[in-house]
């Protein structure tokens, strides 16, 4: 008798993240419930007699958030879950705490993410966000193409942790020859040496010395706030920062009056906090911000790796072979 296994989530969430393909692949070793089970239909109060023998779980984003008492009620024999997305820091410690495994597509959502860091630092060593408004009508001039910018050649580039995605930006930047510095208080020194970058202690130092500086800290309490006032008095009158990791990491209204205070600063947010900004956020409005909405993730076709990236572990964790993505407690204190 195959295992029992549910999908978790809407079934237009589902169907995104999991193709046809993967989900006949599934069917091929599980007994696959047809209801899609989404928070609100988890909690209706009704009971769910269906749920008592599953044994894996499918979801992605929208998974349902339950506590540790939901889950022994509803899913009992639940022995791990599966989540085509990336961050699972929202949901993931009840599910660990109940001894359930919990699996992440990080590694396939880190992907584009880095594709995207990766285009965004090349474009700004070539001052490509101070000079991307001219030929709209203006008149090209000599200065425009003389522009103080560094372009991608012995180039200081700042990353700002060196986890999957920050690891993931370095290695697509090595086809170029810049000097990339990281601040990551985690990071080894002999880990730094196989990375190919200069280790700074200091997240200042980092804003000083550097003319991209790309953020990718991991998402928790103590790095809420941390790039800050410190930081971005440091920029370079002409520097850029890149935020494709998480807002709340920033202290927005230092980093609106950095670039008040030098019109040549760039900044490019594909994550705020809030998510869009307030209305009436100067992020709106000022001339260097340029704005993304949360588009650096797995969009599209990419959405469907993720199911796939599952669906390969699922395999190794259900024959007892070694996975790739499972998450530890002890890993939510550093993964983003």
């Amino acid at each position: 008798m195959k295992p029992k296994a549910i999908f978790m989530g809407t079934e237009a969430a589902i169907a995104n993240a999991y193709s046809k393909e993967t989900k006949a692949a599934l069917g091929e070793s599980l007994e696959l419930l047809p209801a899609y089970y989404t928070e609100d239909a988890l909690r209706d109060g009704k009971p769910h007699p269906e749920l008592k023998d599953v044994a894996y779980a499918f979801s992605t984003w929208g998974i349902a958030t339950l506590s540790e008492a939901e889950l022994a009620a509803l899913l009992p024999g639940l022995k791990a879950v599966f989540y085509a997305a990336g961050t699972v820091q929202y949901f993931a410690r009840p599910f660990l705490s109940r001894g359930i495994a919990v699996f992440s597509a990080w590694g396939a959502n880190a992907v584009p993410v880095a594709e995207v860091t990766a285009a965004e630092i090349v474009l700004a060593n070539k001052g490509f966000f101070q000079t991307m408004h001219k030929g709209s009508g203006e008149t090209w001039t000599e200065h425009d193409f003389m522009r103080p910018h560094p372009g991608n050649y012995n180039t200081n580039v700042g990353i700002v942790g060196a986890g999957m995605i920050g690891s993931l930006v370095i290695e697509k930047l090595k086809g170029c020859r810049l000097n990339v510095k990281v601040f990551d208080p985690f990071l080894r020194a002999e880990r730094a040496a196989l990375l190919g970058v200069e280790k700074v202690d200091a997240l200042p130092a980092l804003f000083a010395a550097c003319h991209v500086i790309s953020n990718h800290l991991a998402n928790n309490p103590q790095t809420l706030g941390m790039i800050d006032k410190r930081c971005f008095d440091k920029m370079a009158d002409n520097a850029v920062f890149i935020n494709t990791g998480r807002g709340q990491q920033v202290a927005e209204a230092d980093l609106i009056a950095a670039l008040k205070e030098k019109p040549g600063r760039v900044a490019v947010l594909d994550v705020t906090w809030p998510e869009p900004p307030e209305k009436g956020s100067e992020l709106y409005t000022l001339p260097n911000v340029i704005l993304t909405p949360h588009m650096a993730g797995s969009i599209g076709n990419e959405v469907a790796r993720m199911g796939e990236y599952m669906l390969e572990e699922f395999r190794a964790f259900s024959a007892g072979k070694p996975t790739k993505y499972r998450v530890t407690e002890k890993m939510l204190e550093t993964m983003a």
